[in-house]
C-alpha cells in the first residue's frame, strides 16, 4: 500500500501523483484507479490519462443553483456530432468562441433566443445562458460515467479501500499522531500501514499462508 503524509487541506491535486506511485509499486503498464469526489480535478484526470492510467472519479458539484430550483450545467446535454449543447428547453446552444480560464482552454456555447424562453428565470439572470466546455471535457465525462456503469466499480471501492481508512483511524484514536514534523509523522504512518497490511493478510490468508507467500 503506497501512501503519503501531507498537511495540505484538500486532495484535488494529489490524484495523479499517488496514481503514478501506485503504478510503480504494482509494476503495472496500465492501471485503473478509483477515488472519491474530494480528488476531482480535470487537470489530474488528464495527467492520469497521459500516464496511461484510467481514473474513475465522481464529478464534484460545488454550485448551490440546483437547491434554488435553477438549472446547472449537468442539465445541458452535449451532442458531440453537432458540437452543440442541448438546453432543458430543447434548444441547441452552438459553439461561439474559445477563452482561457486559469490556464485552461474553454469552449463557449450560447444562443440568442434565451430572452423569449418561458423557463429563462430558472436558467440565467443574464441576457443568455452560456455553457463552457474544457477542451478535455470528454475525459472528465468518461471518468464520471464509469462510476455509473453496470459493474459499478465504486461499490467495490467502498468495500475495500474504505476499510483501511476506518481501521487505521480506529487504531490511532482521536489523537491520530503521537509524533511531530513530517519525518516523524511519516514514519508513524508507515508503521501503521505496515501493521494494517500484516494483520489484513493474516486475516485473509492465515499465518501459514502469509509465511508461505513471504518465502516465495
Amino acid at each position: 500500500m503506497t501512501h503519503e503524509v501531507t498537511n495540505q487541506g484538500h486532495d484535488r491535486d494529489l490524484l495523479a501523483a499517488m496514481a503514478m506511485r501506485a503504478k510503480a509499486v504494482l509494476k503495472r503498464d496500465d492501471l485503473h484507479i478509483l477515488a472519491d469526489k474530494g480528488y476531482f480535478s480535470g487537470r489530474e484526470i488528464l495527467a492520469c490519462h497521459q500516464a496511461q492510467i484510467i481514473a474513475t472519479v465522481p464529478r464534484s458539484d460545488t454550485s448551490g443553483a440546483r437547491l434554488k430550483g435553477h438549472f446547472v450545467k449537468a442539465d445541458f446535454a452535449y451532442e458531440p456530432d453537432a458540437d452543440v449543447y442541448r438546453c432543458p428547453a430543447g434548444q441547441a446552444l452552438p459553439y461561439r468562441t474559445t477563452t482561457e480560464q486559469q490556464g485552461l482552454q474553454m469552449r463557449r456555447y450560447w444562443r440568442g433566443g434565451c430572452p423569449r424562453c418561458e423557463i429563462k428565470r430558472r436558467c440565467t439572470t443574464g441576457s443568455e445562458r452560456r455553457v463552457s466546455r474544457w477542451e478535455h471535457e470528454h475525459l472528465v465525462e468518461a471518468s464520471d460515467a464509469r462510476r455509473r456503469s453496470a459493474d459499478a466499480p465504486m461499490r467495490v471501492r467502498r468495500s475495500t479501500v474504505e476499510h483501511p481508512f476506518g481501521t487505521i483511524k480506529a487504531w490511532t484514536g482521536p489523537c491520530h499522531f503521537l509524533t511531530k514534523r513530517f519525518q516523524g509523522v511519516g514514519t508513524e504512518m508507515a508503521l501503521n500501514v505496515l501493521a494494517y497490511n500484516i494483520k489484513r493478510m493474516i486475516s485473509l490468508l492465515g499465518m501459514p499462508g502469509l509465511t508461505a507467500a513471504i518465502q516465495r
